[in-house]
């Protein structure tokens, strides 16, 4: 039997698991290791290199040791390995790949004001066609800038900068390329010319040899690791790709008139296309999956974060059985509140990365489970808005592959539907990131995969998609007064 090993890197934990060449999860093999995410009060949210370091080597040892024990797997080799990583994050390193800052992540905003000086100084919709991203506080120009700006110090001991898979990589081979499919996500990348911009570069103050390699070739595993990971010794590591073209990949929504939509801890709504000539509507993304297909949708920042934080500060009940029986029962929007779902800084469709969180209509009456279940829907609203602008550009409706851990919860997908007033189809694969990693390296090794046929779709309801439409509206307009 052959094998790929696959990676995926999220904000808070890592997975491994092993995956036929056809790229089936074997489900036993998977493990997690989490880690802490460090936030501000101005914004930050970044975490230390280490973590990720010590989370691969745990999953590693899990996965690898599944591999070792289990007698139906015994002679498997392992063909291939390829990473799913968080997009838009950095760490600079110095000589010897050691860290000289922290992974910042995605969702660390306090690079804000240098977005506004970069609009400034920039055309953004010139920028936006040039790279396929935005001006923003998720992208990697404010990111430098405001390094540059308040650790001039740190920022000049930097040699390159990297993605966090990218560090990874060269930890255990000691080189490594960047994928296409990760540089497209920097907002420093052509994805037409499949190159660097030099003229952002310039804006940045960083030289193209401080950037990664080019490239989607693989390398392989350094002398050090051979006696600790016998089974991945010579074995072709490919570059990471972002989690978002993972997500495309391994929902199989890689065809015309299929679109991707995953809701985790953040949430995106994407469409894959190929061509050489890379674009998409101002307001949506769109970013290379390798050099002849890319992307073309939007992803917000708060999803099942905002879950998480309602759990945890509302102190709702331990048990997720007794919430979604609750919820089950809350068809409509009657809890009378209204939420803006902004406790991280937003991106699409209107990038306002300036505005805050915000819920109105309490009284006396509301509940803790009112406010889960309007930042749930508040959430939906926002993906409503992207999926329009993807139809429009798409000329149709496409069909909506979903994966992710709403998939947990049968009341939230029918809620999505409800709002989106088309049906949803849930994923075979729920963890969809990881399988796409599998599955860029399948295609790599010329395996031909089945193309997705669907399953059983999750259908709206005519009268509570009508009465979430009017809803959606009033958010808008609580979001324009309150945006200015």
């Amino acid at each position: 039997m052959e094998l790929i090993l696959a990676f995926d890197i999220g904000t808070s934990s890592m997975r491994t698991s092993l995956f036929t060449k056809e790229a089936e999860r074997l489900v036993h093999t998977t493990a997690q290791e989490t880690y802490p995410l460090t936030t501000t009060a101005d914004g930050g949210a970044e975490f230390p290199p280490g973590l990720l370091r010590e989370a691969a080597l745990r999953c590693l040892e899990k996965t690898l040791g599944v591999l070792r024990s289990d007698a139906a797997l015994a002679g498997a080799k392992i063909v291939g390995i390829g990473t799913s990583c968080f997009w838009h994050s950095l760490v600079g390193v110095g000589k010897g790949n050691k860290p000289v800052t922290p992974v910042i992540t995605w969702a660390d905003s306090r690079c804000k004001d240098d977005a506004a000086a970069l609009r400034k100084e920039l055309d953004e919709r010139k920028t936006h066609a040039l790279t396929g991203c935005m001006l923003r506080s998720s992208f990697w120009p404010a990111k430098l800038r405001w390094l540059r700006r308040t650790q001039k110090g740190v920022f000049n001991k930097v040699v390159q900068w990297l993605s966090p898979a990218e560090w990874l990589q060269r930890e255990f081979c000691g080189e490594a390329y960047c994928a296409y499919g990760m540089a497209t996500g920097t907002g420093l990348f052509n994805p037409s010319r499949l190159t660097w911009v030099p003229e952002l570069l310039k804006h940045c103050h960083i030289r193209p040899e401080q950037l990664g390699r080019l490239g989607d070739e693989p390398t392989c595993l350094l002398p050090r690791w051979a006696e600790q990971f016998p089974e991945l010794v010579d074995v072709p590591w490919y570059p990471a790709i972002g989690d978002g073209a993972a997500s495309n990949l391994g929902s199989g929504a890689t065809q015309p008139g299929l679109a991707a939509i995953n809701v985790g801890t953040s949430a995106a709504l994407r469409v894959m296309t190929e061509g050489k000539k890379a674009k998409a509507p101002f307001g949506l993304f769109c970013y290379r999956v390798d050099a002849n297909r890319f992307l073309v949708g939007g992803a917000v920042s708060n999803a099942g974060n905002l879950r998480a934080w309602c759990l945890r500060e509302l102190r709702l009940p331990d048990n997720p059985e007794e919430i979604e029986c609750e919820l089950l029962k809350r068809e409509t929007p009657e809890h009378g509140l209204m939420v803006l779902p902004f406790w991280t800084a937003e991106r699409a469709p209107t990038w306002r990365d300036d505005l805050k969180g915000a819920i109105v209509g309490f009284t006396q009456h509301t509940t803790a489970m009112d406010v889960l279940q309007a930042t749930t829907e508040a959430v939906y609203y926002r993906l409503a808005r992207i999926a329009e602008m993807v139809e429009k550009h798409e000329g149709a409706q496409p069909k909506y592959i979903v994966s992710g851990g709403i998939q947990r919860s049968p009341a939230s997908i029918q809620r999505f539907a409800n709002v989106l007033n088309a049906p949803l189809y849930p994923n075979d694969e729920m963890e969809a990131s990881i399988r796409g990693a599998a599955v860029f390296v399948a295609e790599k090794l010329g395996v031909k995969l089945r193309p997705f046929k669907g399953g059983k779709p999750v259908k709206p309801k005519a009268r509570i998609a009508a009465v979430y439409k009017r809803h959606r509206q009033e958010q808008l307009k609580l979001e324009t007064l309150l945006g200015g």
